[in-house]
């Protein structure tokens, strides 16, 4: 009765211990399935990210110190110069400086058996700005749509938007400004040297990068902006 009782016990831990094999085998834990370069690129997107929330904490504490520094004299020519800055910030103003003209375009394949011109799709957009992200820029265009770190690329019944606003079919213009004429040519290289180009290709489109120029101008937002929860106080109060 005594070996009965072992035997029995033996057998119920290796049917448990079998058990969870088999559960192990059929319901791996799940892996990150991503190669070396799609982690890097996320990780870089991540670091610049992290770098632009840096820069932005240390202009909002210098706009800090200017006012605690300031007499009422002063006080509103600095609100002016705040104003003008989120003015920038937000795309209302129109840039100029070194930059690049990026054409996107029908594929000349697609162009020769007349297929018909597919539109960008919203996530081919995505990924281009992700790219540029790469480098230093201070201005993007979208086909003639101001796009700032505020805009969004979404899919509007069937239409890629940038801010709501559809963009054309191809062809179509990007316009980039940067800082400094080396940042243009890091832009430049950087994206010749993209794999983007093939994203391009395999949706019949073809990414033309025109040289470095001095100078590129990019439109401010015209646009109006609701204000919901500002209100403008009487004079004297």
């Amino acid at each position: 009765m005594r070996h009965q009782l072992k035997f029995t016990i033996v057998l119920l831990i290796i049917g448990f211990l079998v058990a969870i094999q088999y559960n192990t085998v059929q319901k791996p834990a799940e892996r990150d399935t991503r190669d070396m370069w799609a982690i890097r690129f996320e990780l870089s997107n991540e670091q610049k990210m992290h770098s632009d929330l840096l820069n932005e904490i240390r202009n909002l504490d210098k706009t800090i110190q200017t006012y605690q520094s300031l007499n009422e004299e002063n006080a509103e020519t600095a609100l002016q110069d705040t104003v003008e800055d989120l003015r920038k910030q937000a795309g209302m103003t129109d840039i100029v400086g070194p930059g690049l003209i990026i054409e996107v375009n029908p594929s000349p394949e697609s162009i020769a058996i007349g297929a018909e011109i597919s539109d960008i799709s919203p996530d081919l957009l995505t990924r281009f700005v992700n790219e540029l992200n790469r480098v230093e820029w201070q201005a993007l265009e979208i086909d003639g749509k101001r796009y700032t770190s505020l805009s969004s690329i979404r899919d509007i019944n069937g239409y890629t938007t940038v801010n709501g606003l559809n963009v054309a079919s191809p062809p179509f213009l990007i316009k980039v400004v940067t800082d400094t004429i080396e940042d243009s040519e890091k832009a430049y290289n950087g994206l010749h040297a993209s794999l983007i180009h093939d994203d391009f290709y395999l949706d019949d489109l073809l990414l033309k990068i025109g040289m470095p120029m001095e100078r590129v101008e990019v439109k401010g937002w015209k646009e109006k902006i609701n204000n919901l929860y500002l209100k403008e106080l009487p004079k004297g109060e």
